[in-house]
């Protein structure tokens, strides 16, 4: 298992992915369905998100990486934001988010897709992670303690007005 940049070599796998959560969860679907529509320029914008290029307004430079398996699996996505130097990600999104496929929770990939993204974290300069999780989602929150997570308070987002239970982590 490891984290890659995205790529067009993956193309095929990342579909297998997309479909996974438009089948299973449909809420968290479209923050991949660009992928779907046209490939190759979903691609380039994940890549000009880490350059700091072409950033739609609130946004921050951002390295995204696909947790896949020997098989070439899409397994998930994280995502690295520079920094959080916006209301919302200081107070809600944090520095990293992540998502595991449907078909591939409760096995363990968040807690090490999670644990492979802190070092990369710290190549950006991140010492200390701001992690975020609904409340209520006891399994994601268990991955963010799972790699040292410190739990600091819950919040009530502004932007998702539901309750936040905000982490964080060192980044080694």
């Amino acid at each position: 298992m490891e984290l890659v940049s995205p790529s067009i070599e993956f193309e095929s796998e990342f579909s297998v992915f997309y479909l996974d959560f438009a089948e299973n969860d449909v809420e968290n679907s479209g923050y991949y369905r660009d992928g779907i529509s046209n490939f190759a320029q979903y691609v380039q914008r994940l890549q000009d998100e880490a350059q700091g290029l072409n950033l739609p307004d609130g946004y921050v430079p951002c390295n995204h990486f696909w947790l896949v398996d020997g098989n070439r699996n899409v397994l998930g996505a994280i995502r690295v934001r520079h920094n959080i130097d916006n209301d919302f990600l200081a107070l809600e999104a944090g520095h990293i988010g992540y998502d595991i496929a449907p078909s591939y929770r409760g096995k363990g990939y968040g807690k090490s897709m999670l644990k492979f993204a802190l070092p990369k974290a710290k190549m950006l300069g991140i010492t200390q992670a701001l992690v975020t999780a609904d409340e209520d989602n006891i399994v994601s929150r268990k991955v963010i303690e799972a790699n040292g997570g410190q739990f600091e308070k819950v919040v009530m987002g502004k932007v998702f007005p539901e309750p936040l239970a905000r982490y964080w982590v060192a980044c080694e």
